[in-house]
């Protein structure tokens, strides 16, 4: 791994949404869904910047240049009785992997999840990403197999909310 000396994180800031909205383009296309990528700059400028932001991410740069970013938010375990710290999205430019971008978002994040007490920090990975699912577990992440990710979207989602009365 080659060091990277030379890269900054930092919050983002509202100026940054256009190139996190390239970079989750990026990501979109990497993870081949490109077609479910609905949102739009104005939809992640109100939830990062609005009036009632509901999520929050780190910039990674290599000079003024963005080269990568997380996403996350906060979750909360009823069992645990603390929030926890939700990384919905991690991407790193092609050209930059393997240099330890990545690494330090994760250490970041894990170290912001720390500071504000989180009970535990958790993320999803697509099961044929094997190059992140390795990277994951040399971090000493585990994944959960018992565990199964539900989702209500569209007609299926407006159905049972219509099924509320």
């Amino acid at each position: 791994m080659l060091p990277v000396p030379d890269v900054r994180l930092a919050p983002a800031r509202e100026e940054d949404v256009p190139a996190i909205f390239r970079l989750i383009r990026g990501l979109a296309e990497y993870e081949k869904l490109t077609d479910a990528l609905v949102s739009t700059e104005h939809d992640l400028r109100t939830a990062l910047f609005g009036p009632r932001p509901c999520a929050e991410a780190i910039m990674a740069f290599a000079g003024d240049e963005p080269i990568g970013f997380a996403l996350f938010f906060h979750n909360f375990s009823t069992f645990l009785g603390r929030r926890g710290l939700y990384l919905e999205d991690l991407f790193v430019v092609p050209e930059w992997r393997g240099r330890g971008v990545g690494r330090r978002l994760l250490a970041r994040l894990a170290q912001i999840a720390v500071e504000r007490n989180c009970a535990r920090m958790e993320w999803s990975v697509l099961d044929w990403n094997e190059p992140a699912i390795a990277f994951y577990r040399r971090l000493g992440a585990s994944t959960l197999g018992e565990w199964r990710l539900c989702r209500l979207t569209g007609e299926s989602l407006a159905r049972v909310a219509a099924s509320a009365g």
